[in-house]
């Protein structure tokens, strides 16, 4: 039996293990979202890439396979999140997690839905920020954590969130066994989420020829670039990052549109939703026109590679983490291992004391 530790995590999640599977773009479908939750973690499903329709076949697809809590990760910039919203609600999400931070407004329609927030941050004082606006708890990940990611490692980012505000606080960024979990309950945290971990499971949907790339990759193969879309990202090296850094501007942005319209048809997504989304990013982290043309071209980017399995062409998002993960669990394996290995941690700490002597 897998042991359990209780946390103001597992209480607000209403999870057996505070132990949190994020939401990764075209990785965290309904089947590996369901196997983190019927191992009893917290699997999120990402939304980010999904019309509204996928959506709501998405969360019906996790329910068909476990009754237990899961989250949905949305964008907070998409024009229709407000519907996704009250389609969460309705459909019994436990969960909202968002990448970039939502306005008050929205975190009120969220609770008023009877949904928890979850944001999640890089920085002390947005988690202030959030945290002031109502957010029930956070996600904060350290520098050294995969896809979009600031510049403060986990070791310093984490424990000054947690001296900073009194809701439930998840860390992220370099988390992989029961060690860390038990070094994230030691700064203040409530619990661990980790990304390139499930994703280097075998209820991944990431073609198994990229997993065994992850396999052999080392805690120097990755790099932080804005070369994808403006915003400082964690990959590993490749000939794709190679290449966009060695492109001269009109090449690059040439091929970003080229890659931009062949997701539109493939998603469905009017151009004027495009537009919508290209200038909240634009305004919300100061993007050039170019680099609203790159956003636009990250998703086929991380398309081709994840599920195409074409990861010579393509990008892969990871945290330095992956030079530390040899091998692919299931969702439920490793989560019970992790478990264990923190119990384990915990008895055999040093019993020490102070004294006269």
């Amino acid at each position: 039996m897998t042991p359990k530790l209780r946390t103001r995590a597992t209480e607000l999640f209403g999870v057996e293990h505070p132990i949190v599977q994020t939401g990764m773009g075209y990785v965290s479908d309904a089947r590996l979202t369901a196997a983190t939750a019927a191992a009893g973690g917290l699997g999120i499903l990402s939304a980010g890439l999904l019309s509204y329709a996928e959506l709501s076949a998405a969360i019906d697809a996790v329910r068909e396979r476990t009754d237990r809590p899961f989250g949905v990760n949305v964008r907070a910039d998409q024009p229709d999140v407000v519907q996704r919203i009250d389609l969460m609600a309705r459909k019994g999400v436990k969960v909202a997690s968002f990448a970039l931070a939502p306005k008050p407004e929205l975190i009120a329609r969220c609770k008023d839905a009877g949904l928890v927030v979850v944001p999640s941050i890089g920085a002390r004082r947005h988690a202030e920020k959030v945290a002031a606006w109502g957010a029930d708890a956070v996600i904060v990940q350290g520098g050294e954590g995969g896809g979009h990611t600031g510049g403060v490692p986990t070791s310093l980012l984490l424990p000054q969130v947690c001296d900073a505000v009194d809701i439930v606080v998840i860390g992220a960024g370099g988390f992989f066994d029961g060690r860390g979990l038990v070094s994230a309950l030691a700064y203040g945290a409530d619990g661990i989420a980790m990304g390139t971990r499930f994703l280097l499971t075998k209820d991944s949907p990431v073609a198994q020829a990229v997993k065994e790339v992850y396999l052999g990759k080392t805690v120097d193969d990755t790099v932080l670039t804005t070369q994808i879309d403006g915003v400082p990202q964690r990959v590993l090296r490749g000939r794709t990052i190679e290449a966009l850094e060695r492109t001269s501007g009109p090449g690059r942005l040439l091929r970003a549109a080229r890659n931009a319209v062949a997701f539109r048809k493939m998603s469905g997504t009017p151009y004027l939703d495009m537009v919508r989304e290209g200038l909240a990013m634009r305004k919300a982290h100061g993007l050039s026109w170019s680099q609203v043309v790159m956003a636009a071209n990250a998703p086929m980017l991380y398309r081709t590679a994840l599920l195409e399995g074409r990861h010579d062409v393509g990008v892969m998002a990871t945290g330095q983490v992956v030079g530390l993960i040899d091998d692919l669990p299931s969702s439920a394996e490793l989560i019970d291992r992790i478990m264990t290995q923190a119990t384990e941690v915990l008895r055999n700490l040093p019993d020490t004391h102070t004294g006269e002597a």
